[in-house]
């Protein structure tokens, strides 16, 4: 393969991480960049910062999507074949107490990430979307084929914005775009505000865990190696018009533009009892339950029809729950040097 230069945005995140490492090993070149903002502990950024920064062919930048100038310089700087949007406000329910964090990050960031690969005429930009786009929709599995018009939250409505934006971009501009709607991303490094991070701390602490939903919410939880794994093998599939797309009869997921939408999950929803009854089993220690109702913003299923994403790639995730969980939990001991 010869070395093509791909834009990592987030890549001291969670995904970005993952992602960078991947593509590093399929032997591509890749500059990351990330704001390092103090949403979640900044020394597991740091630490995940520098087991990429000894790897061949890694650059890192210290830029915010924010930061326009900057961010047009660096694309002036390099040549970057596929730009891979990742960065952004994260958290469903932080956005309902902290709204104009999501409106700096995942918008106006947005759009100078659109700019930018318009003017250096990107040949491929895919961007994180998220299954939060669903919100009140209740038809399972949900399909990307499916209208999603009714977010619950702000996080979900800027990712839903965000590909309407592509879109547009797509439309006037011919700048090939794919969306990629993310089911509840877990695994090694991972974030410490998602749910599986949280009850491994107080499972091990010996404090108790808010299981919301009296624990029957449901997740499509996708380990993270089945989601880079997926972006990997997207990055060359550059999308063309779809040449049966009618306006008469709109399909959401495609377009007559260079433009398509993905759901990237397991296909293989867990309530979340069952998801704790893992965890305890790795850790070997039962968890303190404290029974709450649903959350504001809140969905109390999730389930992703991938069909469309294993036509266009051949792929679909294979990680088991028990798989993921484990590795999570021997990753999370010998981070925090924790004993059983």
């Amino acid at each position: 393969m010869s070395k093509k230069l791909v834009l990592v945005t987030g890549a001291a995140g969670f995904i970005g991480f993952h992602l960078s490492k991947k593509l590093l090993e399929a032997g591509y070149a890749v500059v990351g960049i990330d704001n390092m903002n103090a949403y979640y502990e900044v020394s597991l950024k740091e630490h995940r910062l520098e087991l990429l920064k000894p790897l061949r062919n890694f650059e890192f930048v210290r830029i915010g999507l924010e930061d326009k100038e900057q961010l047009f310089q660096l694309f002036e700087k390099h040549s970057f074949s596929y730009v891979v949007n990742l960065a952004a406000q994260a958290g469903v329910r932080y956005s309902i107490t902290n709204p104009q964090a999501y409106i700096d990050s995942n918008i106006q960031g947005f759009i100078n990430i659109l700019e930018a690969c318009r003017h250096c005429k990107t040949e491929h930009l895919i961007y994180a979307s998220s299954s939060s786009v669903y919100g009140a929709n209740t038809k399972m599995p949900f399909s990307v084929h499916h209208n999603v018009d009714h977010p619950l939250s702000l996080y979900a409505a800027t990712k839903k914005a965000n590909e309407l934006m592509a879109h547009t971009y797509s439309s006037l501009y011919n700048l090939p775009t794919t969306g990629l709607r993310f089911f509840t991303v877990y695994g090694p490094y991972g974030r410490p505000d998602m749910a599986l991070f949280l009850f491994t701390k107080a499972i091990l602490e010996g404090k108790p865990i808010d299981v919301y939903n009296q624990g029957k919410m449901k997740r499509d939880f996708t380990y993270v190696d089945d989601i880079v794994q997926g972006i990997v093998k997207l990055l060359p599939k550059v999308p063309t018009g779809n040449v049966a797309w009618s306006g008469a009869n709109p399909d959401p997921a495609t377009s007559f533009a260079p433009y398509r939408v993905f759901n990237i999950g397991n296909n293989n929803p867990v309530e979340l009892l069952r998801f704790i009854e893992v965890l305890e089993d790795k850790i070997g220690k039962k968890a303190i339950k404290n029974f709450m109702p649903i959350q504001p913003g809140d969905v109390p299923e999730t389930y992703a029809n991938i069909d469309a994403l294993e036509n266009e790639i051949g792929f679909r995730p294979s990680a088991t729950i028990e798989e993921g969980i484990g590795n999570f939990v021997d990753w999370y001991l010998e981070y925090y040097k924790v004993r059983r």
